[in-house]
């Protein structure tokens, strides 16, 4: 779950991490008022969307214009920025073409920047372990400084049982060319972030730019904060700064009703349980010559109603042609999912082709329910048989609406 800038800059601040000062606005009259709260004579007015790449941003109602992140020298100032920015649709290189609608902007203090520097935390799937990574290139993306700039990347990983030491953040310091007070300001950080993501559960926590200042102080110029969303249970504070607005409707229906759903571009829609079985899904039917239209994992505790819904979240996507249903039977049944896959199409009315593939517990009492149902719901044998038969069905539907048949 990701949430926006200001919330994780709140957030990071009760555990002593350094931030600037700043106030949330929701129009041009409180952008003003919030900036009279701060020490001028320079603000800092900001869209709060959830992606990145806001500065080099542009609105779709004004291309040629300014960016999500402007400098105001008075209080009019920045009530102008934040009147030009709220309502409007930003696009960035992370939003896409179609850009997201900024409906509020945070209001910061001014800051006199030395050096602009990068540093992240999250979870290495290579080791296992808690990373932290640093780098002198603050403010460019991180993955444009993998891929031309590696070795400007530093790594350092926090062993679990041991947990994290301050020499670990003064080998960075070091690596990043800081000294003096300069490196005792960047390990109490460094301290205080690794505290905050252990304890609230973060996936990602990235800080991009973290700036040295003129006085030798380290601050988070920027906080992008995500957390790992099997973990809030936990947290039912966090849960709550959820925003549903960034989210995709049917990725919010899919929240709200247990499923792992995230939309994709294709005309294939899938459903599948478990995570590393809906990846081999969607790659076959790539190699098959289609495209997949979702990644939706149901789970291995689906049942009837939950599979209903997944149907329902489907082929309220304009774009799905044909629906490929790829269940490996386990504590979720094949006779339970098969029966679910029945009712869920009587429920809904489907009028898409639909192919299932089923194998592993119960798999001929399911393949049974299926084929006495009465519908036209067209068996696979294995996944490679699913795939050709729901490319075919795509391939035979376009062909028939091409003619008019």
């Amino acid at each position: 779950m990701n949430i926006h800038e200001y919330q994780g800059k709140e957030l990071l601040r009760r555990y002593g991490v350094a931030v600037l000062e700043g106030h949330i606005a929701w129009n041009a009259d409180e952008a003003a008022a919030a900036a009279e709260k701060l020490p001028g004579p320079i603000y800092v007015v900001k869209s709060q969307i959830h992606a990145g790449g806001r500065g080099a941003g542009r609105f779709a109602e004004d291309p040629q214009g300014k960016g999500g992140v402007r400098l105001a020298k008075s209080v009019e100032e920045a009530r102008a920025a934040a009147e030009a920015m709220i309502g409007k649709t930003l696009v960035t290189k992370q939003t896409g073409p179609a850009g997201k609608l900024v409906s509020r902007v945070y209001v910061e203090a001014g800051c006199d920047i030395a050096r602009e520097l990068y540093l992240g935390l999250l979870v290495d799937r290579e080791t296992a372990r808690v990373t932290i990574m640093a780098s002198t290139e603050g403010g460019m993306e991180i993955e444009e400084v993998a891929e031309h700039h590696p070795e400007k990347i530093l790594k350092v990983a926090i062993d679990p049982a041991a947990g994290f030491s301050p020499f670990q953040a003064r080998k960075l310091a070091f690596g990043l060319g800081l000294e003096g007070g300069q490196v005792r300001s960047f390990e109490k950080f460094v301290a205080s972030l690794t505290r905050a993501f252990h304890e609230l559960d973060c996936a990602i926590v990235e800080i991009n730019p973290l700036v040295v200042t003129k006085a030798g102080e380290i601050v988070a110029l920027d906080a992008k904060v995500s957390f790992d969303d099997n973990a809030l249970f936990r947290h039912k504070d966090l849960e709550a700064l959820r925003d549903d607005s960034e989210m995709d409707p049917k990725e919010l229906d899919a929240v709200k009703n247990d499923l792992n759903y995230v939309a994709l571009d294709g005309e294939i829609g899938c459903m599948v349980n478990g995570a590393g079985l809906a990846m081999a899904t969607m790659d076959i039917i790539k190699l098959y010559g289609s495209s997949p239209a979702n990644f939706l994992d149901v789970g291995g505790t689906a049942n009837a109603a939950r599979v209903t819904e997944a149907f329902r979240i489907i082929t309220s996507d304009v774009n799905v042609k044909a629906i490929l249903v790829n269940i490996f039977g386990g504590i979720a049944k094949c006779d339970m999912i098969a029966a679910g896959i029945v009712e869920a199409s009587k429920t809904l009315h489907l009028s898409v082709p639909l192919v299932v593939r089923l194998e592993g517990t119960n798999v001929e009492l399911g393949k049974k329910i299926l084929a006495e149902s009465g519908l036209a719901i067209i068996p696979a044998d294995n996944l490679a048989d699913a795939a050709r038969k729901v490319v075919a069905a795509v391939n035979e539907a376009r062909v028939s609406g091409a003619t008019g048949a």
